[in-house]
């Protein structure tokens, strides 16, 4: 069974830094894009950053230029690494993977799976 686990999150003070990882795990044939996500409380899930299976990186316009996400492909792992935060980060941070994966004996070229989350904290 595919599985993501997110782990990093914590208590900031503004303007520190935070590191998220996510790791797949399970029997994926191949990754096609991974993504994180942030829910704030009275808020919808919103889209952080992606970074696709050809390594293109999208960011959205509130955390471009502070976030950054990479990847280890060797262990199917994204970190998104935070800087410079602020107390309107406060969220928990979802990850997101889309992977060729097999099932129940049965091949999914597009599983989506969610990860727990995880909480993000951000004081002022």
């Amino acid at each position: 069974q595919v599985q993501v686990v997110e782990s990093g999150g914590g208590l900031v003070h503004a303007g520190g830094s935070l590191r998220l990882s996510c790791a797949v795990s399970g029997t994926i044939l191949s990754i096609n894009r991974m993504a994180w996500y942030r829910q704030a409380p009275g808020h919808q899930r919103e889209l952080v950053g992606d970074i696709t299976s050809g390594g293109s990186i999208n960011y959205s316009n509130s955390v471009k230029g502070r976030f950054t996400i990479s990847r280890d492909d060797g262990k199917n792992t994204v970190l998104l690494q935070m800087n410079s935060l602020e107390p309107e980060d406060t969220a928990v941070y979802y990850c997101n993977a889309n992977v060729a994966a097999v099932e129940s004996g049965i091949l999914d070229r597009h599983l989506e799976v969610w990860g727990q989350g995880t909480l993000v904290t951000v004081s002022s």
